[in-house]
């Protein structure tokens, strides 16, 4: 997997290349602001972009209207946000514009490499990942009724966990669940969220997708 690294924090970008490396991940490029990251994309064209949000020049939201940028330009390369703070709307907008191959996590899963690498092949394979702690705050928040409001709690407790980018597989074996029992949650969610078949989308995505918007 080929991976192009963009952070500011010089310290940082340099323990998460090295910290990659070890893990077995190819970066091809370390990049500390906006223009530099959408020039080493296109110039490298790797498989996944791991972009700070929060870049120069204003520190605001570079990296995430970079991010935007590369998955309408370069389709192929995934991009997996990092941010210091806890904020949905930045899952919420980079998943709207493309809810496949993206993904939010929190700066402190990198002291969890496994779960950093993990995350990059993920979206790498056009999954979408959801911090943990951003899907808790989606869980909680006031909404207006909706389907979702049709879900059992443990089709609630699949679809958050479907958010966070775990397989059926593994969601049976954090709640303890056979996976022809996890399946048949899985078809009932899409379901109940009205989504079919189609040959231009992912139902899972779009499940994660109307989980966000809900």
């Amino acid at each position: 997997m080929r991976v192009v690294i963009a952070e500011d924090m010089l310290l940082l970008r340099a323990g998460l290349a090295q910290l990659l490396t070890v893990e077995g991940v190819d970066v091809v490029a370390e990049t500390g602001d906006a223009a530099s990251l959408l020039a080493a994309v296109a110039a490298t064209g790797p498989d996944v972009a791991l972009v700070d949000i929060k870049m120069p020049p204003t520190h605001a939201d570079e990296g995430l209207r970079a991010a935007l940028q590369i998955r309408s330009e370069h389709p192929d390369c995934a991009v997996l946000l990092l941010s210091s703070y806890l904020d949905g709307r930045y899952a919420s907008t980079l998943l709207e514009s493309s809810p496949g191959g993206c993904g939010y996590l929190l700066k402190d899963r990198v002291a969890h490499p496994a779960v950093l690498v993990d995350a990059l092949r993920r979206v790498a394979a056009g999954e979408c990942v959801l911090d943990p702690a951003v899907v808790t705050k989606l869980m909680n928040r006031s909404r207006v009724k909706g389907p979702l409001d049709d879900l059992t709690e443990r089709e609630r407790q699949i679809l958050a966990l479907m958010a966070e980018g775990h397989s059926n597989g593994y969601v049976g074996e954090l709640l303890n669940l056979s996976q022809r029992t996890v399946e048949s949650h899985v078809r009932s969610i899409f379901l109940h969220l009205g989504l079919t078949e189609s040959p231009d989308s992912s139902r899972r995505v779009r499940a994660v997708l109307a989980y966000i918007r809900g």
